[in-house]
């Protein structure tokens, strides 16, 4: 796993480590925070681990879904975890 961070972890990406059914058998895993639960198609799962806090996952299986709308969620992400 590498973990970003500023004051606080705002983002992961990982390997699988363990089968997910319905996910593709390869794939990266971008996981971030937010005070929010975001709403797209590419958020493969959301929870809240505590109030205001949600954990977004998103696959990447082809170089081109790390695309401006993710680099986007990274950067509220971050913004997010300054402000804590």
């Amino acid at each position: 796993q590498i973990t970003l961070r500023n004051r606080h972890a705002f983002a992961m990406v990982s390997l699988p480590w363990r089968r997910v059914k319905g996910w593709p058998e390869e794939y990266l895993l971008v996981s971030f925070g937010l005070s929010y639960r975001k709403d797209s198609p590419r958020i493969a799962s959301s929870v809240q681990p505590y109030p205001n806090r949600w954990t977004h996952h998103v696959i990447i299986t082809q170089a081109d879904q790390l695309d401006e709308e993710l680099l986007a969620w990274l950067d509220e992400a971050y913004e997010f975890a300054m402000g804590k």
